[in-house]
């Protein structure tokens, strides 16, 4: 029998999809949700609200981030939902806060993908979120980038070298950055621009600071070098970023 056909006759005689969704709540690190094109979840893992307030997934069912998380942190997801579902482009190992209180060092690194119906068109996407200290590394290399990743995030607007880093890991620069990339998906330096490009969306929402101030306090050149990264990673520039959310 033909392999695809045998897949979808397979799949057509499940009683819910849910089995398979239910699965992912014995994944004790890992939240798995799904939108639709509102941003209101249909589905959702059950440890995704952990500190919430959230016992159940009826709880969630026809919510959005915003009735759960602050309005900078559910504007950022939402912006990241929307470029997904316009772009039809996944969003594979993106490194950010996790979501629980503001100034956790804690990290996550999240996934989302477009959801197609059977005509082809996009109508939500699907994603889920875990941990970054507890990937593909050791306990004791962890806590040794933990340890950089912490820094990272606390002195984001200095000038940081790899082996100022790798010192703090104690590991030896090529050790570090090669740890660093099976641990987090991407280059330190990489890591930098996209946590400095939050920042930097953060304070464009939050504050009247113009786009050259926010570039001096979140480690940029200048107003051009802002710019260009907040375009590249957020898909519009910090003026219209701006606009956006507080129209």
């Amino acid at each position: 029998m033909n392999p695809a056909r045998l897949k979808n006759e397979f799949f057509a005689r499940l009683a819910s999809d849910d089995q398979i969704l239910h699965l992912l709540d014995l994944l004790p690190e890992v939240s798995f949700f799904v939108k639709d094109l509102d941003g209101r979840f249909m589905a959702h893992s059950r440890n995704k609200f952990e500190g919430c307030d959230v016992d159940k997934e009826e709880d969630v069912i026809g919510k959005t981030d915003h009735d759960f998380y602050s309005p900078s942190r559910a504007d950022a997801y939402r912006t990241d939902d929307l470029t997904v579902m316009k772009s039809g482009k996944p969003i594979v190992n993106r490194l950010e806060a996790a979501p629980e209180p503001l100034g956790s060092p804690r990290l996550v690194a999240t996934s989302k993908i477009p959801l197609h119906d059977q005509a082809g068109k996009v109508i939500g996407i699907a994603g889920f979120s875990r941990p970054v200290q507890r990937l593909n590394t050791g306990k004791e290399v962890s806590d040794r980038l933990a340890r950089a990743i912490k820094h990272l995030h606390e002195n984001l607007s200095e000038s940081l070298r790899a082996p100022e880093l790798a010192a703090m890991a104690g590991l030896s620069v090529s050790q570090f950055e090669r740890r660093f990339r099976e641990a987090c998906g991407t280059s330190p330096r990489q890591y930098l621009l996209r946590i400095r490009v939050d920042a930097a969306a953060r304070l464009l929402i939050g504050t009247e600071h113009t786009v050259s101030e926010i570039a001096q306090d979140c480690g940029f050149h200048d107003h051009a070098h802002l710019s260009r990264s907040f375009r590249k990673i957020m898909q519009l520039s910090p003026t219209d970023y701006r606009a956006a959310h507080r129209s």
